[in-house]
C-alpha cells in the first residue's frame, strides 16, 4: 500500500489499484501503488499520475518479472466509480514502463505451457523438405556482453532423430518496438546441426513478437533493451485504454 500519504482519497485509490492489479497476478513478492492527486481534482475525475512498483510479479503461472516499475501520465477517471474502488479510464493514457528479468525468469518463460504449446509440432524446413519438430527443455543463460545463450534438444517427429541445438546471439528490438530479434548468431561447439538451428530461428520468429504478452486494453512499444550478465532490463512506453485490473 502507498506509504507516507496523508490524503484519504489518494490512499483509497492506491489501495484500489493494488487490489485490481493483484487480481491479474498469480503471485507477487511486493506490490505498491501510489496515486497522486488532490481532492478538488479527484472530484472532477482528474489524477496527476500513478506510480506502481512490484517485485517477483508472476502472470499466467510462468511469466515472471524480477522488478517492474510503471509511471503514468495524467489520468482521467470516473470519480463515482472510483469511490467504489473501480478505476475506469474515461480517456486513454500513456505510461513509462521499466522491467527487469533474470535469466531464470527468461528460462521459465521459454518452458512455460504457453510457449511450449507453440513449440509442439513446430514446422521447419530442412533442405527443401518440411519437417515437424518438438523442443525439449530449453536452457537460457545471460553470459554478459549483451548476449543470450540458448540450448535445447530437438526431436524430429517423423524419424525420432534427436539433435542438440546450442547457440548464442545478441538480442535487439526492431524499430517498431514490437519484434525481438536475435542478431549475430554464433553456434556453440556442442551444436550438432547448424541447418536445423537456422531453420528453427526462422520458424520461431512469431514467438519473438512481444505484443503477445500485452495485457488486455494495453499496448506497448519497447524503446530500449539492455542485456547484462544474469539479467535483462527493458524500457517501454505503454498506451492504456483500460486500467490494468479494472
Amino acid at each position: 500500500m502507498a506509504k507516507g500519504n496523508s490524503d484519504l482519497g489518494e490512499q483509497a485509490l492506491s489501495k484500489a489499484v493494488e487490489m485490481g492489479l493483484s487480481t491479474q497476478l498469480d503471485s507477487a513478492d511486493t506490490l505498491e501503488a501510489e496515486i497522486h492527486t488532490d481532492p478538488v481534482a479527484l472530484m472532477q475525475g482528474e489524477v496527476e499520475s500513478a506510480d506502481i512498483q512490484g517485485r517477483g510479479l508472476v502472470i499466467k503461472d510462468d511469466l515472471r518479472t524480477e522488478e517492474l516499475k510503471v509511471k503514468t501520465d495524467g489520468i482521467a477517471i470516473d470519480p463515482l466509480k472510483a469511490a467504489f474502488g473501480n478505476i475506469e479510464l474515461t480517456r486513454p493514457t500513456n505510461a513509462a514502463v521499466a522491467a527487469k528479468l533474470t535469466e531464470a525468469d527468461i528460462e521459465r518463460a521459454c518452458n512455460s505451457d504457453y510457449i511450449q504449446r507453440k513449440l509442439q509440432k513446430l514446422e521447419v524446413k530442412l533442405g527443401d523438405r518440411p519437417v515437424q519438430i518438438k523442443l525439449q527443455q530449453v536452457q537460457v543463460s545471460l553470459p554478459g556482453e549483451g548476449r543470450v545463450a540458448i540450448a535445447t534438444d530437438v526431436v524430429q517427429l517423423d524419424s525420432g532423430e534427436q539433435q542438440h541445438v546450442a547457440f548464442s546471439a545478441a538480442p535487439a528490438v526492431d524499430t517498431q518496438g514490437y519484434q525481438l530479434m536475435l542478431n549475430d548468431v554464433q553456434m556453440e561447439p556442442t551444436n550438432s546441426s547448424e541447418p536445423l538451428t537456422q531453420s528453427l530461428l526462422a520458424a520461431a520468429s512469431d514467438l519473438l513478437d512481444l505484443r503477445q504478452f500485452s495485457l488486455s486494453g494495453t499496448s506497448f512499444k519497447v524503446e530500449r533493451l539492455d542485456v547484462q550478465k544474469e539479467h535483462m532490463t527493458l524500457q517501454a512506453k505503454a498506451h492504456l485504454k483500460t486500467f490494468p485490473g479494472s
